[in-house]
């Protein structure tokens, strides 16, 4: 179950969350403070698609989520937030990335600067940090090949056109052909039937 972290508003239940990563890790007595499973380590998307960053951590006390995006423009900080308080996202990220308590993040209507590496970073309070990568490929719809398939499209169009057209114009020949035929064969009957006429 995955809801976003929206401030104050969310605190109960990340209040919650903590509380049952507290008591597993306890019972299950790990080494480590905190631990990170990125399910999903490749993600390829289309311009202007949503994008969900998945991950899934547990810990023994409070943690802290950080998410950085790194790429051939640079590194920009994307998210930041610590188990039961809001979600401070930057501003050029401000209207696009919704948090998850599990640590997850969706990103908005992706464009080509947004390919990359996603780092995520779940820090406990105690001093043990996990760490995730993420890889975001993202394409552009090629126009090009939709230009090509119009063409296409349209050249079979006017090919049909022309075939139809043909059709027509061979079966009004063929009709007049009948026509002219059944005309002949009708006069030379009516002759035949007067020359034995005239004989009798």
């Amino acid at each position: 179950l995955m809801r976003p972290l929206q401030g104050p508003r969310g605190q109960s239940a990340v209040v919650g969350t903590v509380t049952l990563c507290l008591a597993a890790g306890w019972a299950l007595q790990t080494p480590g403070g905190v631990s990170l499973v990125v399910p999903q380590p490749n993600i390829n998307a289309t311009v202007a698609q949503n994008i969900l960053l998945s991950v899934e951590y547990s810990c023994r006390g409070v943690a802290t989520i950080e998410w950085k995006h790194v790429s051939s423009w640079g590194t920009t900080s994307i998210v930041e937030w610590r188990s039961g308080n809001s979600v401070n996202i930057s501003t050029v990220y401000k209207d696009r990335v919704t948090a998850f308590e599990n640590g997850s993040i969706q990103l908005r209507n992706v464009g080509m600067r947004d390919a990359g590496y996603y780092f995520v970073t779940v820090m406990e309070e105690h001093g043990t940090n996990a760490y995730g990568t993420i890889i975001v490929n993202v394409y552009e719809i090629i126009y090009e090949d939709l230009h090509f398939v119009a063409v296409l499209f349209t050249f079979l169009a006017a090919v049909s056109a022309i075939l139809i057209c043909f059709m027509w114009l061979c079966n009004k020949s063929l009709h007049l052909f009948q026509k002219k035929t059944t005309h002949k064969l009708t006069a030379s009957t009516t002759e035949e039937i007067e020359l034995e006429t005239i004989e009798c």
